[in-house]
């Protein structure tokens, strides 16, 4: 009941990211039951396929723990402890909100998929749906709903996992970790060649590589930023950018993930990889943007985020006479040193991924 009063009192800029939180789960869920009614009707070869749909869900769940940090009744007030509302609790209140978003892009998802189908009233778009959607062959209800669950729950529990109380590292310490990750999805995709299931494994941990190695990378922009005698103007934007690293690089780090995704996919011979022959049949499309919107907005909510922290040392500049101006050049020169750094590791990354599927 708490999460639901919050809920209620938010803010319309926040409650639009809420619906778009259910969108983008009711997009995950409706790709997992497409792959469901895939495997009813063709079993084999349904392992991959669900590998692959788990991607826009990661997505998904991503995209809702940027747009729950941003919930101004996640963060601990003072005086909250008293009534009951520490940082654990905050963290379960902000966990069923996000798992409530979550369930009602579940049920919009199965309703569609439903209509679509056929199994509610009638077949829209002259049953164009049907036979995509394998109308013939009846759904097994058990899985879906444990497939319907997994969107929410999974959404709950990350939420609940990052907002817990704790002591984020230091960006540098990811840093060769992630790049050790990384060549390790290189190499699984290597041996894995362009079948089977080790493509969406080496993927996922390519991105996961990517997104431990993003804080890192953002650091390291910061510190390029600053060298070689700045000026006021560069070490403000520098050490800004080395002080939001930790916000900011994963979704970085999971953004230069599809980035080179998006590049491998389009170099590969016949270029057809997001086309009806990719690996979700004719949804691979739909489910390549849903990742990349999702990764976009999910960086968007950080950068939200750390505006929302930095409101204070903004003011504090502000009242110290310091031009709106100067603070506006800074942001722009600390977006454009991300995207720097950022696009030779997204094309370095997509050369090596061509390469190893392609000899």
């Amino acid at each position: 009941m708490l999460a639901l009063r919050l809920a209620r009192g938010s803010g319309p800029l926040l409650q639009l990211r809420r619906l778009l939180v259910a969108a983008a789960c009711a997009g995950a869920a409706f790709l997992l039951l497409f792959v469901l009614a895939g495997a009813a009707a063709r079993p084999a070869g349904s392992f991959p396929r669900l590998l692959w749909a788990l991607v826009p869900l990661a997505a998904a769940v991503q995209f809702a723990v940027a747009v729950a940090r941003t919930d101004p009744a996640s963060r601990s007030r003072a005086g909250m402890d008293a009534v009951g509302l520490g940082p654990v609790r905050l963290a379960l209140v902000a966990a069923v909100s996000t798992g409530v978003c979550g369930a009602l892009g579940s049920a919009l998802a199965l309703a569609a998929f439903l209509h679509l189908r056929g199994d509610l009233a009638g077949l829209p778009f002259d049953g164009a749906g049907a036979g995509l959607l394998h109308a013939d062959r009846p759904l097994p209800l058990a899985a879906a709903l444990t497939l319907l669950a997994l969107v929410p729950l999974s959404a709950a529990a990350a939420t609940a996992l990052a907002l817990r109380p704790h002591t984020p590292p230091a960006p540098q310490n990811g840093l060769p970790w992630g790049i050790a990750l990384t060549a390790c999805g290189l190499a699984v995709q290597a041996w894995a060649g362009r079948g089977g299931a080790g493509i969406p494994a080496g993927w996922a941990l390519t991105a996961a590589g990517l997104a431990l190695a993003g804080p890192g990378l953002a650091h390291a922009c910061g510190a390029l930023v600053q060298a070689v005698r700045p000026g006021a103007l560069r070490l403000l934007a520098g050490r800004a950018l080395q002080e939001e690293a930790p916000r900011l690089g994963r979704p970085l780090g999971v953004l230069c993930a599809v980035g080179a995704a998006t590049l491998t996919a389009l170099a590969l011979p016949g270029g057809g990889a997001l086309g009806a022959g990719g690996p979700l049949g004719p949804l691979t499309g739909p489910a390549a943007a849903l990742v990349g919107a999702c990764a976009a907005a999910t960086l968007l909510a950080s950068a939200v985020e750390v505006r929302q922290a930095r409101t204070a040392a903004r003011t504090v500049l502000l009242d110290l006479g310091a031009p709106a101006a100067v603070l506006r050049t800074a942001a722009g020169l600390r977006a454009a040193a991300l995207l720097a750094g950022c696009v030779p590791v997204s094309w370095g990354v997509a050369q090596l991924t061509s390469l190893v599927l392609t000899r």
